[in-house]
């Protein structure tokens, strides 16, 4: 016999004893599957599904393609008894609207606009001259369409076969006579959760899987039946849910069948798809805007923040100032998803953030509806083109009331299934070893949680201080159980209380830490042993300060400020990375950068040797850049490490995500 049939010989005995204690019932340590040699060959890319699900679009592709499809990511579902009440999400409506200081709020945002537009000069030195709506109100008011065709050449969605449901633009297309509820399982960045029908997990989550399903069969051209051949990279937000985010890779992985899924935040895919190392991210999207500073592939988890307010929201305002100035489609309606179509249309083609731009200006466009003759207005404009984008500076103008506006990362609720996440860290560790884990890992953020820098960190280092912290950690709960056996009761129960408390808001405080340099209510969080009416008046004050609406600019620089050191500020401040379809305005690029630079502190003004706001990295659209770093992320050798494959996920659950994914779980 020779070697070689040898060791196989022996490899099969190896197995037939792996096989035999199985049946016995022995018990096997509980680590991942060994991965066969097929599966840990690079796969090719054509085999990895690159998905990027938005609150208004959702674009996928394989990771080949050049550019991802994208489609409206809504869904209309027939309903089940005809002659019920539809139920229909709203698009640019929202909740907080119709409240009775909504209007004076709105007056006070606007007055902060003009006065903003009056301050800064134009290019040739002179002060811009304002255009109060009046003027174009009387011309106007006297416009009638005119017909260009009695067939608007636009049609329902046909439903004569009553389809289940209807994905895109088939569902944005579809007669509001017909019985059908429309659905956005997206929005403001989280699953659309709510109270009423089609708002539970379990029905968002049916929604997303019709969605997808039917855009892979239908674009991608792959059918379902062979996802198993595939794999599939979903890009997540900076901020997220930890349950949603489980729930989605378990439909990924169980329900449509993908043999392996990579997880990865948004804003990390948007610098490996712009080719920069380190950038602070601005992300404005339909429904939120999120900042985040990403340094070589970490995004540093206090420098994280969401604002409840995007391109939507800018779509409204600009309805509400072009009524203002007697705009003369005067059926136009919010609750109506074909006018929503044309004014976020309108909001793209006239809006502008240039100040030399000034004056009334006559503008057309077609309305071209179904069952209705095609129609051509005509109207004017003056100051409303640029007070509209500039809301997302002054976000009261927005007329919201009674919301969260600003999201900070919060600290895990915890999930049974995951049993050593970072509160079993906390009940087990004492002072002293959360200091040895601070000189051990050297990419650690100690003001907002671990921040291990995976991606650079030597794997041996990193691999001998988890055995040292593991060894420490069986040490400590050693002595905390010989400590209770010794103590009495309730002594013993207030000091572990006092001692987990202060573990707890040194190592993961409840929220992240606020600078000090930006807001009244961004207090210092680093004090391990404040008092309790310290600790409540820090709550407090965070409450206070996410029920504010930052400006896009104001966040920024809080995000910024945010940062562990000054030169990675400095590092932030050159390279500012603005993607998503929210601010693709003429001249946002100057506004934007010439606002940073005014507001900016003094300190780095100085030493900062220019401040770069990048809105077009490489001409690329700013809307594609995140789903090309997905793109990109699955041709990395490096990423064949990170791959979650299904019969694991079966096995362990969320626990590979803990053990797999390419940021801190």
């Amino acid at each position: 016999m020779t070697q070689a049939e040898k060791g196989e010989a022996e490899n099969g005995k190896d197995k037939e004893r792996e096989r035999e204690r199985e049946q016995r019932g022995a018990k096997r340590p509980i680590v991942p599957a060994a991965v066969p040699e097929s599966l840990q060959e690079q796969i090719q890319s054509n085999f990895i599904v690159v998905i990027h699900p938005g609150s208004a679009t959702l674009r996928l592709g394989r990771a080949t393609d050049t550019l991802p499809v994208g489609i409206p990511h809504v869904i209309a579902r027939r309903q089940r008894q005809p002659g019920q009440a539809a139920c229909r999400d709203s698009w640019l409506l929202r909740d907080g609207l119709n409240k009775p200081e909504s209007t004076e709020q709105r007056q006070n945002g606007l007055k902060m606009v003009d006065q903003a537009i009056w301050s800064k000069k134009m290019s040739n030195g002179a002060r811009r001259i304002p255009v109060s709506p009046d003027q174009a109100r009387s011309y106007n008011r006297q416009m009638r369409p005119a017909i260009l065709d009695h067939s608007s050449g636009a049609k329902w969605t046909n439903t004569a076969n009553h389809p289940e449901f209807l994905v895109g633009e088939e569902a944005l297309y579809v007669n509001p006579l017909d019985s059908y509820n429309i659905h956005w399982p997206i929005r403001r960045g989280q699953l659309n959760l709510h109270a009423g029908p089609g708002g539970s997990l379990t029905a968002v989550l049916a929604d997303l899987e019709v969605i997808w399903s039917h855009a892979i069969q239908k674009y991608l051209e792959i059918p379902l039946k062979d996802l198993k051949y595939y794999r599939c990279i979903l890009l997540i937000p900076d901020i997220y849910n930890k349950q949603h985010v489980k729930e989605l890779v378990n439909m990924i992985l169980m329900k449509m069948g993908f043999s392996g899924i990579i997880v990865h935040q948004e804003s990390v895919c948007a610098t490996f798809g712009s080719g920069l190392s380190s950038a602070c991210i601005v992300d404005v999207g339909d429904q939120k805007t999120s900042v985040c500073c990403v340094e070589d592939g970490v995004s540093h988890r206090n420098t994280r923040l969401c604002l409840a307010y995007g391109g939507s929201d800018v779509s409204r305002c600009f309805y509400w100032l072009m009524q203002r100035a007697g705009f003369p489609y005067r059926d136009c309606q919010l609750t109506n998803k074909l006018d929503c179509l044309l004014l976020q249309h309108l909001k793209e083609t006239f809006c502008h953030l240039d100040q030399d731009i000034s004056g009334l200006q006559d503008h057309e466009f077609q309305i071209r509806h179904p069952d209705s003759p095609a129609l051509l207005y005509q109207f004017r404009l003056g100051d409303e083109k640029l007070q509209a984008p500039m809301a997302l500076f002054y976000p009261a103008t927005f007329g919201i009331v009674g919301q969260k506006m600003t999201t900070l990362q919060h600290r895990s609720q915890g999930d049974p299934e995951d049993p050593h996440d970072e509160h079993y860290l906390l009940a087990t560790q004492s002072k002293q070893e959360q200091c040895l884990r601070r000189l051990l890992n050297n990419g650690i953020d100690t003001s907002g949680g671990f921040e291990i820098k995976t991606l650079t960190l030597n794997q041996k280092l990193y691999e001998a201080a988890m055995q040292c912290l593991t060894s420490l950690c069986k040490k400590s709960a050693k002595a905390t159980a010989d400590r209770k056996s010794m103590s009495k009761p309730g002594t013993y129960e207030g000091d572990l209380r006092g001692q987990a408390t202060d573990i707890s808001e040194r190592i993961y405080p409840q929220e992240v830490e606020l600078g000090s340099s930006q807001s009244d209510c961004m207090i210092s969080g680093n004090d391990s042993e404040e008092p309790l009416s310290a600790h409540m008046s820090r709550k407090t004050a965070i409450s206070q300060f996410e029920g504010k609406a930052l400006g896009l600019d104001k966040a920024i620089l809080h995000s910024i400020d945010c940062c562990a050191s000054d030169d990675t500020k400095k590092k932030m401040y050159s390279s500012i990375l603005v993607v998503g379809g929210g601010l693709m305005f003429h001249k946002a690029q100057e506004f934007l950068q010439h606002r940073i630079l005014n507001k900016m502190p003094p300190s780095f003004r100085r030493v900062v040797e220019n401040v770069e706001v990048i809105t077009r990295p490489k001409d690329m659209d700013p809307r594609l850049i995140a789903w090309k770093g997905g793109a990109v992320l699955a041709c990395l050798d490096t990423t064949q490490e990170l791959w979650i494959y299904q019969r694991e996920w079966q096995r362990f659950g969320v626990r590979m995500l803990r053990e797999r994914a390419a940021f801190v779980w």
